[in-house]
């Protein structure tokens, strides 16, 4: 009988209520690392969506404002957007300066400060990251680890029937096999995500970074540094 053949005969319970506890381990393990990656994903997707859905709100209330005060006292309507948070750093150093010197005299302190605004936020956002960087790193070699486990019973199987039995090799391929398909469905959604995370934390920086040019730019006209 072929091996497909055999495999066809034997549901995947049967396969899977059979495994020992070698490669029952290194599952339960995968299917660990899946759920947290998963639960990873689910929050960061709305915290991109929240910050993008803010941002646009948050930056069309900038734009119409006719000073940085009238801004400054609506920042809380956009609190999930990280350029109030930019916009924050920002203004403190602004009020700084005009409560110390009455006027602002040190632009490159108002730029320094936004800058540190973008740092921080842009560290909020990779929170968790390196979480689903490692989970499409690690969880293949996991399972590979699975597959040579089961490559091992299978040849231990065969020494122990003496001959080339099906039966015999079966169990170890077959627990290869799930192992091998487990790694891979932790990993390649963790390494995904990882990605489209990626660009969009870029995106949002670049944004950061054109909204503190914005901003210095309004803070000379209305304060006539």
């Amino acid at each position: 009988m072929p091996f497909s053949l055999f495999l066809a005969d034997l549901s995947l319970w049967d396969i899977t209520k059979n495994l020992r506890p070698v490669p029952l381990a290194i599952i339960g393990i995968l299917i660990f690392f899946s759920l947290f990656s998963w639960t990873i994903v689910l929050s960061k997707s709305g915290v991109f969506s929240r910050a993008r859905s803010r941002n646009r709100k948050f930056l069309g209330a900038f734009r119409k404002a006719k000073n940085l005060q009238t801004i400054a006292a609506v920042t809380e309507q956009f609190n999930a957007a990280p350029l109030v948070a930019v916009f924050e750093f920002g203004y403190r150093e602004i009020e700084r300066q005009i409560s110390q010197r009455g006027a602002l005299v040190n632009k490159a302190s108002v730029e320094r400060s936004l800058q540190l605004g973008i740092s921080e936020e842009v560290t909020k956002l990779e929170q968790n990251m390196p979480w689903l960087a490692t989970v499409a790193s690690v969880s293949p070699f996991i399972g590979l680890f699975g597959t040579v486990w089961g490559i091992i019973d299978a040849f231990e199987g065969l020494g122990t029937a003496g001959s080339a039995s099906l039966r015999a090799v079966a169990p170890g391929i077959s627990e290869a096999l799930v192992t091998t398909a487990v790694g891979l469905a932790a990993a390649i959604p963790a390494a995904i995500f990882y990605n489209i995370f990626g660009s969009r934390i870029r995106e949002l920086g670049t944004r950061m970074e054109d909204f503190a040019i914005e901003f210095q730019n309004f803070a000379e006209r209305d304060f006539g540094g």
